[in-house]
């Protein structure tokens, strides 16, 4: 038989290297990049909201947990069904329910019903994230994967920071009903993203019936109970509110139950949680939490700073995340050169130092810092969880098998979330026990009879005299507000502090990582 007669070799779609694969790849990015948004862009916009929905801080604290309860609900499951149904399937049903979802939210009548917009939310977005990195794996050339998981670590970061930019620019230029209605003009675009690019798969119904069912119940009912007692905590004070300590208790209980059911009683676990107990895994499970506990710890330190300290309004906050966001996708390229050629672990290690550095640069944070003067302490701490990251999410790879990949995505999306909803709900607390020890400790040591706290009220009492106030009031109240200026400070400088330490201890984490098994 002649070249010019013989058949062509047949090559399954998923593995061709064609522009049909990148586009899917296009897709699921889109997908991670508007999943993170979704709860980001909400937090920033929260007054906002609070104040579109005529509703009280108490109700309205409620807005972001609903939404992050969603994500958790689904994420857990998603990887199974995935297998089950196709992720072409799962990501068209997602893409729907998040579009309808967001393009009601603002139109509801009440709080309630928002809230219940926000849950579908979650639950929609939260099929994109745990199909992704799969999806990667599975469909780009091996020599183009370290790319592909490269750009999905630096789309998900990027998505966390420029939520006060967008947040900010809405309810300056056009409305806050634009936080739900952003997703309606990106979604149609992943739809045809998933559409041309995902390939599709046959229906696997036969798993349906050996599905382990009251397993994906209790982990979805514990994780999400445990998300909201979480997300609720600092507000309600923790262990003095009987509502968190019914979450917190509940939610642990029924995650307890799902562990022993997948580990003991279940001979067809949906989660494979002995998988954890597996070379690296377990480490660096700890190490995306942590790395996500340090993330959105700062990301809460610098836009809390800003509204408290110096006023700025979420317009002005934005630029400040954006040197976060904006350089890292100029090293996504480099990073998976370096990923091919050097160990990962190495690259996680230095990442995490420089994480380290950038946040002790940032406890030389005085009350007259503005904008520009995080710029070199953030710019540094880029680069880190660039490198970080994207080093993580690689060895996570390197440390499984296709057969895993169910169980993996699972518990990624937990991790993540987890990790993230702890390093807020800590952050939060501890800013505001150290703000109040950093307060009494200011205010005791002034005197009013003491020259210089003399001169400073009768300086206040001048200027006010001549404006027509209260000159005694007025001046104790200045001194009082800068009594809380600088306590917020230090508090804040507190927090820089406590995320260089658990930077430190991703260092710690990393050197007892082993290296990966070699891929035949």
């Amino acid at each position: 038989m002649t070249a010019a007669t013989a058949p062509a070799t047949p090559h399954p779609w998923p593995t061709l290297d064609g522009a049909r694969a990148y586009i899917g790849i296009l897709g699921v990015l889109l997908g991670a990049l508007l999943s993170t948004l979704g709860s980001r862009v909400t937090t920033f916009g929260l007054t906002d909201l609070r104040g579109g929905l005529h509703a009280g801080f108490d109700e309205g604290a409620w807005i972001t947990t609903a939404y992050g309860v969603g994500q958790m609900v689904v994420g857990v499951a998603c990887p199974y069904l995935g297998i089950v149904f196709g992720a072409r399937r799962v990501l068209f049903a997602g893409i729907g329910l998040f579009f309808m979802a967001s393009l009601l939210a603002p139109l509801s009548p009440n709080l309630t019903a928002y809230l219940a917009m926000q849950f579908l939310s979650g639950l929609g977005a939260g099929t994109f994230i745990p199909l992704t990195i799969r999806f990667i794996v599975l469909n780009l050339p091996a020599r183009l994967t370290l790319y592909g998981l490269a750009a999905y670590a630096m789309n998900s970061e990027f998505s966390q920071n420029i939520g006060a930019a967008l947040e900010g620019w809405y309810a300056e230029n056009w409305s806050i009903a634009w936080l739900n209605w952003q997703y309606c003009l990106v979604l149609p675009l992943m739809f045809l993203c998933v559409w041309i690019g995902v390939p599709r798969e046959p229906l696997n119904t036969d798993l349906l019936k050996q599905h382990d069912w009251p397993g994906v119940a209790y982990a979805a009912v514990g994780f999400g109970l445990l998300y909201a007692g979480l997300d609720q905590g600092n507000r309600l004070d923790w262990t003095g509110n009987g509502l968190v300590v019914g979450l917190l208790v509940a939610g642990g209980l029924v995650t307890a139950l799902f562990a022993i059911r997948e580990l003991i009683i279940s001979r067809r676990p949906f989660l494979d949680l002995r998988l954890m107990l597996r070379g690296n895994l377990f480490l660096l499970m700890l190490l995306l939490a942590g790395f996500r506990f340090i993330i959105l710890s700062t990301a809460y330190i610098i836009p809390v700073y800003l509204q408290v300290v110096q006023n700025f309004r979420e317009l002005q906050v934005g630029p400040v995340l954006l040197f976060i966001a904006l350089p890292q996708f100029a090293l996504i390229l480099p990073l998976g050169w370096l990923l091919a050629r050097v160990d990962g672990r190495w690259v996680l290690a230095i990442g995490a130092l420089l994480i380290a550095i950038a946040c002790l640069q940032a406890t030389n944070l005085t009350s007259q810092w503005a904008t520009l003067d995080f710029l070199p302490s953030q710019a540094l701490q880029a680069v880190g969880q660039c490198l970080a990251l994207t080093a993580l999410v690689v060895l996570v790879v390197r440390n499984i098998t296709p057969a895993d990949a169910i169980s993996i995505g699972a518990l990624l999306q937990a991790a993540r979330l987890f990790g993230g909803e702890i390093g807020v709900a800590f952050m939060q607390t501890f800013v505001r026990m150290r703000e109040q020890l950093h307060s009494n400790l200011l205010g005791l040591h002034i005197d009013p009879l003491a020259g210089a706290t003399a001169d400073r009220l009768v300086r206040s009492q001048a200027v006010l005299s001549a404006h027509g106030v209260d000159p005694v009031s007025g001046a104790t109240r200045l001194l009082a507000n800068a009594v809380a200026q600088q306590a917020s400070v230090l508090a804040y400088i507190d927090g820089f502090a406590a995320a260089a330490a658990g930077a430190f201890a991703c260092i710690a984490l990393a050197a007892w990582l082993r290296p990966p098994p070699a891929k035949a």
